[in-house]
């Protein structure tokens, strides 16, 4: 007897529930969206289960004919555990954030069939699962970024979202049918125990890296993602339940196949690398808060897909979680955020750092992340250079903090809680790269030994990081200078290439008409 894995289940319940919605559309749902929150908290309960399935039983896979369809291990456990999760926050929320619209029910329809379709997604065991699973998410995403079809920006973020995520799909699709003539084999678990790859294989994987960089909103195809404000509020905390961060599941899924191309993931480094960098910087030129929250997604992915390239799979699975929890919240909270935000009591001047405390905030933060890397090294063993790395790109971040407390201006207060906060961030970051590699290490590859090519992506990443890290620091001192300003009127419109691919879609022609 076959043991079935619970999270298998859920799709068919939240199907099964997403129907009713169908068959109603145009009238009053009445007790639909509570229906609708039930099903996805029973979704919820079998992806616990599943947690639980795999500890107790370990992997399993549902075939039919010879063919995966659907696999239990400690990945798609957590995957499908986290999407379920922000499923059910999202379908509560709009319960209250939609009564009395009148697409409410097509909306919970839909919120329904998109996770249903992500949680097929996230525990495919083949490819053509994988592929269906991906399309169908494309299909369901666009009708929700046409929640108000009548609004002329929603039909241009539609149409460049699946033009885009479409382009992704074809990627995903050749790179599929290449895999099958050169591997003989389309079963996930067999493709990424493949012992070498010939020509035709090495093709694959590199459009399995554009297909997860397009599903990424990676850089310079990142347009859409910064203008689904135009649908309900819901649906952007719904993108981070498995949708935009799906290449990086994409990889993480394939990441045995990947990893046996130097290529492919040193291109993983460098579109990952500067789309994150690119991302953070726009960021924090606008003014509206979800538009801010967005770049900040663009720039999230980036970092996202920058790990997968150095082979550090644990951490990116955990980044993946840790920010979909933290982002989903922060759109669903986005409409109070102002209104606290004038209710904190202002403490005066803000204490500006100057280019000494700058740099002694640099040099502070990267002796404290030495000492700490040592102390985890002598007590749980030798870290990988791309661990160290990513470890130091980080600290950058910290290094900002530090400067707040340098500030001549800074009260003593400051200076020892930015101090407290840099060294739980350092030690955060070790305790839980061990807790990822704990959890998920045992079923993925190890990073990759440093050659040449990975020893000068390293450096360059963690240059270009610890500049761009510097030059924000200072930002306050420049900030005023006329050729700033200019610089932030071209960041804060993301220097026009989102403009660029309206122009090559036709959006601006777009009509005004559902």
């Amino acid at each position: 007897m076959i043991a079935l894995p619970m999270i298998s289940l859920a799709p068919l319940v939240l199907l099964a529930a997403a129907l009713p919605f169908a068959l109603h559309s145009g009238r009053r749902p009445g007790r639909l969206p509570a229906m609708a929150e039930a099903a996805s908290l029973i979704a919820l309960a079998l992806g616990l289960g599943s947690v639980l399935q795999v500890w107790l039983s370990g992997p399993k896979t549902l075939s039919l004919a010879g063919l995966g369809l659907l696999r239990l291990d400690a990945i798609s456990a957590t995957l499908a555990l986290l999407v379920a999760f922000v499923g059910w926050v999202v379908v509560r929320y709009a319960r209250r954030y939609l009564d009395g619209e009148a697409r409410e029910g097509r909306f919970h329809g839909l919120t329904l069939a998109a996770v249903a379709c992500v949680l097929l997604l996230v525990q495919a065991a083949s490819l053509p699962v994988l592929t269906i699973g991906f399309v169908a998410t494309g299909l369901i995403l666009r009708q929700l970024l046409l929640f108000y079809p009548e609004r002329p920006e929603a039909q241009r973020a539609a149409t460049k979202f699946i033009r885009v995520w479409g382009a992704g799909d074809i990627a995903l699709i050749l790179a599929s049918l290449l895999l099958w003539r050169s591997l003989g084999t389309i079963e996930i678990a067999e493709l990424t125990a493949a012992p070498s790859l010939p020509a035709l294989a090495q093709a694959a994987v590199a459009l399995l890296v554009l297909a997860a960089a397009l599903k990424t909103a990676a850089f310079p195809l990142h347009g859409w993602l910064t203008e689904v404000m135009e649908a309900p509020t819901p649906v952007s905390a719904l993108l981070h339940a498995g949708i935009i961060n799906s290449g990086g599941v994409l990889l993480i899924t394939l990441a045995g196949l990947l990893q046996q191309s130097a290529g492919a993931m040193a291109a993983l480094v460098i579109i990952g690398g500067f789309t994150a960098l690119f991302g953070a910087l726009v960021m924090l030129t606008q003014s509206a808060v979800k538009t801010a929250l967005a770049w900040s997604t663009v720039a999230q992915m980036g970092f996202m897909l920058l790990q997968c390239g150095l082979g550090l799979w644990a951490l990116a699975l955990l980044h993946i979680v840790a920010h979909s929890l933290y982002k989903a919240h922060a759109f669903l909270s986005s409409g109070g955020a102002v209104r606290e935000v004038n209710r904190v009591r202002k403490p005066g001047p803000v204490a500006v750092p100057g280019l000494s405390a700058v740099a002694r905030s640099f040099a502070l933060a990267l002796v404290l992340y030495v000492a700490v890397a040592a102390g985890f090294t002598v007590t749980l063993g030798e870290k990988s250079p791309q661990a160290l790395a990513l470890g130091t790109m980080m600290i950058f971040g910290v290094s900002y903090l530090i400067a707040q407390g340098l500030a001549d201006a800074a009260p003593g207060a400051l200076t020892r809680r930015t101090a407290a906060a840099s060294l739980l961030a350092t030690l955060a970051y070790f305790f839980f790269q061990v807790v990822a590699q704990a959890i998920w290490g045992p079923s993925l590859p190890a990073a990759p030994v440093a050659g040449p090519l990975e020893w000068a992506l390293i450096v360059l990443a963690v240059l270009s990081f610890g500049l761009v890290a510097f030059a924000q620091a200072l930002f306050p001192l420049w900030a005023h200078h006329p050729s700033t300003a200019g610089l932030r009127v071209h960041l804060a419109n993301g220097l026009y290439l989102n403009a660029l691919l309206d122009r090559m879609i036709g959006g601006f022609r777009t009509a005004a008409k559902p």
